[in-house]
C-alpha cells in the first residue's frame, strides 16, 4: 500500500474531485512538485510563482484567481533562517533569537504570500516544514534550545499552525506528517546538505556526480561512488505523491465532497470481538478486548466530537444487548448511550437503516454502514442505493473511518457539537407529534425564528452557513455547493446572504438555514430537514419577500433545481403561489398577504 493510500484513505469516496488547475508559491522544492504533478496529471493546468523572499506576488484580477481550485503556499526554511545559521560559531552569531528572527520573518513572508488569499478568499494550503532529521544540537543535554534547529523548526510549525488558524479559507498542509509515515531517510536531503536546506534527495545523485563537467579529469576518486538508492533506498517520487494526495484529501474536506454524517454499526465482531449472546456466558473465556476493538471504540468518541452521528443496526435482542452490554464493551470506554436510535432486533438491517435515516433526516448518501458480515453488507449496499459500507477487515476500521477526507471537518461549528444533543430533541418532538392534533403540536412547540444578514466571509456566523449549505442534500432548492470564493463573488456582486436559527420547548437547533438573495430573485433557499413541518420554511420565505418588495414592484423570483435528493423542497414555492416560468425559476406576481404564522419571528441587525 502506497503512502498516499495508507494515510488518506480513499475507500468513502464516491465523488472524482478533479482539480482542474493549481497554484504553487514557494522555493525551489515547490517548483520540483509542479514538475512531477504535470507528469502524473497532465490534465492538470500548473502554475508556479518562485518565492523565496518577502516581495510582492505578480497582479492578477480576482475573476483570474477564481480560475485555481486551490493555491499551495511553501514558504523555504532556508529563508526563515537564513544561511548564516550555518555558521552558529562567529562571534556576531552569538545570543542572537534563532527562534525570533525565524518568527518575525515568517510573518513578513506569510503576509506576502497570501495576498490572492486575502484579494478574493481563494482556497489555500500552507506547508508547514519538515522537521530535520539527527542530533542537530551543540549537547545531548538540550542546553542550548536556542541553536537546536530541530527544537526551532517544531516550535516553528506551532508558531505557523497559530497563524493561519484564524485566517479564512486558509489550512495547513501537515508534509510533516507525511515525512515521518513515510521515513525522512528516504527522501529528505539534510543527510547531504546543511540542514535548513529542506529539499529532496536526487535520485540519481551518484550518476550526477560522475558527470565529467562536475570534476576535473585529474581529481578522479579512488573508491568510486555506489548508487545513492543502495545507501538510502530512495522514496522521493513516493514522497510527491503523497503531498498531491494530501492536496486532494484537504480540498474534498473543506469542500465537503462526499461527507459523511452519520456511521451505524454492526455489533458482533464489528464493534466487539465474537458475539455477545455466546462468547460472554458466565464461566466461559471472554474474547479479549485490546487491539482493535479499543482502536474502534476510540473511533466512535473521535466521530462524535466531529459531528458525525454514530447509530446501530444489529440483529439480537435489544433488551439483552442493552443489559450485557458492559461484558463486551469492557471498562466503560463505550456506552450503550453513545448510540443515537439504535436498533437492535431481528428486522432486516436495510429496514433498520432506513428507519434511522427517516428520524435523523438523512439520505443514503451521506451514510456509512459497517458489518462484518458480507452478506449484510452487500443486502443494504442492494436496498439503499448510494449508501457506502465497509467492515470486512477490523485492522482497517479505525483508519479509514479517522483518516478519510469524508470523515473529517474543516471547521467544528457549534452546531457541529451539539448536533446529537439537537437530534435527540428532534426525536423527542417527533413523538410528542403523534399524540396530539398538528394545531395543537404546532402551538405547544412555542417556536421561535431569529434571522439576520451575513454580510462577508469574515462574519461570525459564516462558517456555519458554508458547513450547512455544502452539508445539506435534502431542503436545498439547487442543490448547489459553495466555495469561500463564490461568496464573495456573490457579495460583491451585490448578493444578500440571510442565516436563521431555530429554537422550541426542546431545544435550541442553532443556525439551520440559509436564504441567498439577489436583486428579485431568491438564489437558494437551504435548510436543515430538522426543523421540518414546524412552519419554519414559509416564515423564512415570507421574510425573503418582504426584504426583494422593498426594492422593486416587479414579480419576484426564486430559482430551483430539481435533484435526486431535495424532494421535501419541491413544493416551497408553488404551495406558496410561485407559479413556474421556465424550468429552473418560478414567479410570484402581485402582493400576497401573509399568513398567520404560529413561529415568533425576529428579525435582528447581526449575529454571531
Amino acid at each position: 500500500m502506497q503512502s498516499s493510500e495508507f494515510l488518506f484513505p480513499n475507500d468513502l469516496q464516491v465523488t472524482p474531485t478533479n482539480l482542474r488547475k493549481i497554484l504553487f508559491i514557494g522555493s525551489c522544492l515547490s517548483e520540483a512538485y509542479c514538475v512531477q504533478l504535470r507528469k502524473e496529471r497532465p490534465d492538470a493546468v500548473v502554475h508556479h510563482i518562485l518565492f523565496n523572499n518577502a516581495v510582492d506576488l505578480p497582479g492578477k484580477t480576482s475573476e483570474e484567481l477564481r480560475e485555481f481550485d486551490v493555491q499551495y503556499v511553501q514558504l523555504p526554511l532556508r529563508s526563515l533562517l537564513s544561511d548564516g545559521f550555518i555558521r552558529l560559531t562567529d562571534p556576531d552569531k552569538a545570543g542572537v533569537d534563532w527562534l525570533g528572527y525565524a518568527k518575525r520573518t515568517l510573518d513578513l513572508m506569510l503576509e506576502k504570500a497570501l495576498a490572492y488569499n486575502n484579494q478574493c478568499g481563494l482556497f489555500t494550503l500552507v506547508s508547514n516544514f519538515i522537521v530535520p532529521q539527527g542530533p542537530t544540537g551543540a549537547s545531548l543535554d538540550g542546553g542550548s534550545l536556542s541553536d537546536d534547529i530541530g527544537h526551532i523548526v517544531r516550535e516553528l510549525n506551532k508558531y505557523l499552525a497559530e497563524c493561519v488558524k484564524p485566517l479564512a479559507n486558509v489550512f495547513i498542509a501537515d508534509v510533516e506528517a507525511i515525512a515521518c509515515s513515510i521515513g525522512k531517510r528516504h527522501f529528505l536531503d539534510d543527510t547531504l546538505v546543511f540542514h535548513t536546506h529542506g529539499s529532496l534527495i536526487y535520485p540519481d545523485w551518484a550518476g550526477h556526480e560522475r558527470y565529467p563537467f562536475w570534476t576535473a579529469p585529474e581529481a578522479g576518486r579512488i573508491d568510486p561512488l555506489p548508487d545513492l538508492d543502495d545507501v538510502f533506498p530512495n522514496k522521493t517520487y513516493e514522497f510527491f505523491g503523497t503531498v498531491f494526495r494530501q492536496i486532494e484529501a484537504l480540498y474534498r474536506t473543506v469542500n465537503q465532497i462526499d461527507m459523511v454524517k452519520l456511521v451505524i454499526f454492526d455489533l458482533d465482531n464489528t464493534l466487539w470481538r465474537g458475539q455477545l449472546v455466546e462468547h460472554y456466558q458466565p464461566g466461559e473465556r471472554w474474547p479479549y478486548f485490546d487491539g482493535w476493538p479499543l482502536g474502534v471504540w476510540e473511533a466512535v468518541h473521535i466521530l462524535k466530537r466531529r459531528g458525525i452521528m454514530v447509530s446501530i443496526s444489529s440483529k439480537n435482542d435489544h433488551d439483552y444487548v442493552k443489559a450485557n452490554w458492559e461484558n463486551a464493551a469492557a471498562l466503560g470506554f463505550l456506552k450503550f448511550d453513545d448510540f443515537i436510535v439504535p436498533k437492535i432486533n431481528w428486522k432486516p438491517k436495510a429496514e433498520n437503516i432506513l428507519e434511522i435515516m427517516q428520524q435523523l433526516s438523512l439520505t443514503a448518501k451521506s451514510v456509512v454502514f459497517v458489518d462484518d458480515n458480507p452478506v449484510e453488507r452487500e443486502s443494504v449496499a442492494a436496498q439503499i442505493p448510494g449508501i457506502r459500507v465497509m467492515g470486512s477487515n477490523p485492522f482497517l476500521t479505525r483508519r479509514i473511518l479517522l483518516w478519510s477526507p469524508e470523515t473529517q471537518v474543516a471547521k467544528i461549528t457549534a452546531e457541529s457539537a451539539r448536533r446529537e444533543d439537537m437530534l435527540k430533541a428532534q426525536v423527542e418532538r417527533e413523538a410528542a407529534k403523534d399524540s396530539m392534533s398538528r394545531e395543537e403540536f404546532l402551538q405547544s412547540l412555542k417556536t421561535e425564528l431569529e434571522i439576520w444578514p451575513v454580510t462577508g466571509t469574515d462574519h461570525a456566523s459564516f462558517s456555519r452557513v458554508l458547513e450547512l449549505v455544502n452539508k445539506t442534500n435534502q431542503f436545498n432548492t439547487t442543490g448547489r455547493r459553495w466555495a469561500v470564493e463564490d461568496y464573495s463573488t456573490f457579495f460583491s456582486g451585490g448578493g444578500e446572504v440571510y442565516a436563521f436559527r431555530v429554537k422550541d420547548r426542546f431545544t435550541d437547533y442553532g443556525t439551520v438555514g440559509v436564504i441567498f438573495v439577489k436583486g428579485d430573485t431568491i438564489i437558494q433557499f437551504v435548510m436543515s430537514c430538522r426543523v421540518l413541518g414546524m412552519e419554519i420554511e414559509t416564515t423564512a420565505l415570507q421574510f425573503a419577500i418582504d426584504r426583494i418588495r422593498r426594492g422593486t414592484d416587479l414579480p419576484i423570483k426564486a430559482a430551483f433545481s430539481e435533484t435526486e435528493s431535495n424532494t421535501p423542497c419541491r413544493a416551497l414555492y408553488p404551495n406558496y403561489g410561485f407559479e413556474r416560468s421556465d424550468g429552473e425559476t418560478y414567479l410570484l406576481s402581485g402582493y400576497r398577504e401573509a399568513e398567520k404564522s404560529r413561529v415568533l419571528l425576529r428579525i435582528l441587525e447581526a449575529a454571531g
